[in-house]
């Protein structure tokens, strides 16, 4: 008989009068059960559910009547009836502990518990199994009933069939965890009885190590290959199961594929869902519960989620128990050879390691475990004894598998007993992936079954020493030390080569040293000698030494002064520099800035003048224009950086005709090249104009003058005739940007006419138009530095300027200076605008 694992003063199915009445249970369809049920007595069973008994059958790999399908029949049955057997036990012994609270609570025998039990599972219509699990729940009243109820409560639906009850899945699984001799049988359980039902394919249960590490204590549904892979994953290793360690509820997962997290199952089970969870009792984390399920998923609804969280305290009462391999938890015994090597090493005033071979299953040797630090312990990279003792080297170090061959050195060693020594070897160590090296000398001896590494780094006194040497040679610097009592004075190698003087020969006292300099400097050496010798305060002078060879050499010495106790001058101590290649770069630079001055001054002088010279011939607004029916205006406005003064031009004049000729213009350029030519050509044009040709015969010639009298300058030109008279504009373009007419409240751009620009070609002909104006029209003329930027394109600067000019002021000058307030020219060039408005 089982013992009632609680007691309490009554049983909830109890009434008082020590008989037991059936517990109330929700509705539940019933379905025809097939039942094994012994005969009932105190040690016979009542039946088992058919539904705890079922198994999934396969076809035979061939007919009934063949030898191998007789042979698979057989193993099929046998099969069954393994897994049958199986069942039956497990309910048996939930059916042998609902017996013993019923002992515990009526005060009976054990048959008379057994036929109670079996009556009131009748009257309740429910088979023994399931009444038992009921009777459980309701004396032990735990974790597992909480779950129990809740998932009842939600998944249970009287309208259609249920799966078996969860009480059930749940109490087989604590049944079949508590009998399971170790993790495989408790993970074999939890999927059989637990899991199927909930669609899940595999579990893995995971030991967690003091040091963070996971170890696969147990699972079912995956491969033993993919168990073997899996079955130790190293600290902060992020896979499936060290989320759900690190997370207090758990880790939930879609879809395996799209977290990608690597896990054990992932080749199988690459789409499903994964859910983590880890496994603790008594606020204390022992491993993770991981399930799989073979394909993706929804999250799990509240009540499944508590049957998961059920199933994790469970497993976390058998890890507590738990004995982890002893690769895992065992530390290599010390043999006596490594014990006495470890008091060697610390007796040793360098750092050195004690190594023990590291093997695998197979016995091979794979690498070796950093046994013991020594005191004198100086790690390349800096960190600490504790992180480095206790490793494998190749873990705490494993570029020595690199270039160095440190790792095959040891193996060398360790394999014949032939020391091995080495200079000025480069040891390198990984931190946080970035590589840190020291030059050591390295020396490895096996001593017994261990291997004895030393190392010893370049001192630190002497790589100083060394450094100085070469910045004082690449820096061109020798230092001197002279004492004044006794003579004795102390040169480097360097000053030897500054003087040109060899090794052999004596140093030069400082009261000698004017003899050595050109006698222009013998001032300044002087002053340096007194502010050193007898005002004792440290000095410094610039000169020209003289060497024995007949090179003169640029020297700037610097010296202080070293006192004794008594403030008596005992030592003078000092530097000398080469100062030559400094000197004449000086020099060098001295001159660029004044040939640089100059140069600035005559650009500026010559960007006055054509500044000048174009304010004399276009100023920004000249008086108007005096004609009949017609208002006349311009304005010009000069680039803001005097360096881009450039050759935008305009005019408008009255011919002896009565028409008025009205233009603008750029030159190609900047400067007074292009000042000079934008004069010419608009000379020009007023001469030509005076012939009556019209504005297309007017541009022919100009691009006569532009390509052979200017020096071959190219330059865009608009050129218009207006008769008052008529209220007409004959106008040509020679590459220019069209006019703009603005009527009433609209703005457009006259038609492109064909045009080459000026100069560009001997001869070329242009094409003209006329426009008839109307009272109150306004027609514009300006250059590209009113609308042109580096960012847009033309059409885009040019639709803004219509955008402008729409809205127009009173005044016809208002609007011009309209036009170049709103201007979003950036390219700072110079602009010139002709406007005219029929009255």
């Amino acid at each position: 008989m089982i013992s009632s694992p609680a007691s309490g003063a009554g049983s909830p199915h109890d009434g008082g009068d020590g008989t037991a009445h059936p517990p109330v249970r929700r509705p539940r369809s019933t379905e025809p059960v097939n039942s094994h049920e012994p005969s009932a007595g105190a040690d016979a069973p009542t039946g088992v559910p058919a539904q705890v008994l079922s198994v999934d059958t396969a076809p035979a790999d061939g007919p009934a009547t063949s030898p191998v399908g007789r042979l698979a029949a057989t193993v099929e049955r046998l099969r069954r009836e393994v897994r049958s057997a199986q069942a039956e036990a497990e309910g048996r012994a939930l059916i042998e502990l609902a017996k013993g609270i019923l002992v515990e609570r009526l005060g009976c025998g054990p048959a008379q518990a057994a036929r109670q039990l079996a009556e009131l599972a009748e009257q309740a219509q429910m088979t023994p199994l399931e009444f038992a699990v009921d009777v459980i729940n309701q004396a032990a009243r735990d974790r597992v009933t909480e779950v129990s109820e809740a998932f009842l409560s939600v998944a249970a639906d009287p309208a259609g069939p249920v799966e078996e009850s969860a009480a059930v899945r749940l109490r087989a699984a604590e049944s079949g965890v508590l009998a399971a001799d170790d993790t495989q049988a408790m993970a074999d359980s939890l999927l059989e009885h637990a899991l199927r039902p909930l669609g899940a394919v595999a579990v893995a249960i995971w030991a967690a190590g003091s040091d963070g590490s996971l170890t696969l204590a147990g699972s079912a549904g995956f491969a033993a290959a993919e168990a073997a892979r899996w079955h130790y994953v190293p600290p902060d290793v992020a896979t499936v199961a060290r989320r759900g360690l690190t997370e207090p509820d758990g880790q939930w997962l879609p879809s395996l594929t799209a977290s990608g997290l690597p896990t054990i199952g992932r080749r199988d089970y690459a789409d499903g869902a994964r859910i983590a969870v880890p496994a603790g009792a008594g606020g204390r984390i022992h491993g993770v519960l991981e399930i799989a399920w073979p394909g993706p998923e929804e999250p799990l609804p509240r009540p499944v989620v508590r049957q998961v969280e059920a199933l994790a305290e469970l497993c976390a009462h058998t890890l507590e128990t738990f004995v982890l391999p002893s690769a895992a938890t065992q530390e290599l015994r010390v043999l006596p050879d490594v014990v006495e090597l470890m008091d060697l090493a610390e007796g040793l005033h360098d750092p050195a390691l004690v190594l023990v071979p590291h093997l695998d299953n197979t016995g091979q040797l794979v690498d070796f475990r950093i046994q013991h630090v020594n005191s004198r312990f100086l790690d390349p990279a800096g960190r600490p004894r504790a992180v480095v003792g206790g490793a494998l080297l190749l873990e705490a170090y494993p570029m020595a598998a690199g270039s160095s061959e440190l790792f095959q050195r040891v193996e060398r060693v360790y394999a014949t007993g032939e020391p091995f020594r080495a200079s000025r070897m480069r040891l390198t160590a990984l931190v946080d992936q970035v590589p840190l090296s020291a030059v050591a000398d390295i020396s490895i001896s096996r001593h017994g079954c261990s291997v004895l590494l030393i190392w010893r780094i370049e001192d630190e006194a002497a790589r100083l020493a060394s450094l100085l040497q070469h910045a004082q040679r690449l820096g061109r610097i020798g230092g001197f030390e002279e004492n004044l009592l006794t003579g004795e004075i102390t040169w480097n190698g360097q000053l030897f080569n500054l003087y040109g003087r060899p090794t052999t020969s004596p140093p030069v006292p400082l009261e000698d040293l004017p003899a050595h300099a050109h006698s222009d400097d013998a001032v300044a050496i002087g002053r340096f000698l007194r502010a050193l010798l007898h005002h004792r305060r440290p000095a410094s002078a610039a000169f020209r030494l003289l060497r024995p060879d007949g090179v003169t050499r640029h020297i700037r010495v610097v010296a202080e002064p070293v006192l004794d106790t008594d403030g008596e001058l005992l030592v003078v101590r000092g530097a000398y520099q080469d100062i030559s290649a400094q000197h004449w770069t000086e020099v060098a630079l001295a001159a660029t800035r004044d040939q640089l001055a100059q140069t600035e001054q005559q650009a500026h002088e010559r960007n006055r003048l054509t500044l000048q010279l174009q304010h004399a011939i276009m100023p920004p607004a000249q008086a108007p224009l005096r004609v009949p029916g017609l208002q006349v205006a311009v304005r010009y406005r000069p680039a803001e950086t005097e360096q881009l003064v450039g050759g935008d031009w305009y005019d408008a004049v009255v011919l002896p005709s009565g028409l008025v000729l009205l233009c603008v213009g750029d030159v190609a350029g900047h400067g007074i090249e292009a000042a000079t030519s934008m004069v010419v050509l608009r000379n020009a044009l007023r001469g030509l104009a005076v012939t009556g040709a019209g504005p297309a015969q007017l541009l022919a010639w100009l691009n006569i003058v532009a390509h052979h009298l200017t020096g071959a300058v190219t330059a865009t030109a608009v050129c218009g005739l207006y008769d008052g008279e008529r209220r007409t504009l004959r106008w040509a373009r020679a590459g220019h940007l069209p006019p703009v007419l603005v009527r009433e409240e609209d703005a457009t751009a006259l038609p492109a006419l064909k045009g080459l620009l000026l100069g560009a070609l001997p001869e070329a002909v242009y094409e003209e138009t006329e426009e008839q104006l109307a009272a109150g029209d306004t027609l514009l003329m300006y250059t590209d530095g009113l609308i042109e930027r580096r960012d847009r394109s033309v059409e885009e600067s040019l639709s803004h300027l219509l955008d402008t000019a729409r809205s127009a002021p009173t005044t016809l000058d208002q609007q011009l200076d309209r036009l170049l307030t709103y201007s979003k020219s950036d390219t700072d060039d110079d602009t010139c605008i002709v406007g005219i408005r029929v009255s």
